[in-house]
């Protein structure tokens, strides 16, 4: 059985940073998905705006994540995921 505090390290160590690097990323990517998904429903009822505002936030969001990944370039960003 792990360690109280290996439950809280293993992930964020294994992408190359700190408990707390990894809680300040994973909220500052929360945020944005919140206004992606906000500008992709206002975008439902209304197609004539947020055209593109939804995609271009994805798409930095998996540039920043996957393709320019700085601390563990060779990391498996799916390894965990079910």
């Amino acid at each position: 059985m792990k360690s109280f505090f290996g439950i809280f390290s293993q992930h964020p160590s294994s992408v190359g940073e700190s408990w707390g690097e990894h809680a300040t990323t994973a909220w500052s990517f929360s945020w944005r998905l919140q206004l992606a998904a906000i500008a992709a429903l206002i975008h439902a009822v209304l197609p004539f705006m947020f055209t593109k505002t939804a995609s271009k936030i994805v798409a930095g969001l998996h540039d920043r994540m996957v393709v320019h990944r700085s601390k563990s370039d060779s990391v498996d960003v799916h390894a965990g995921q079910q």
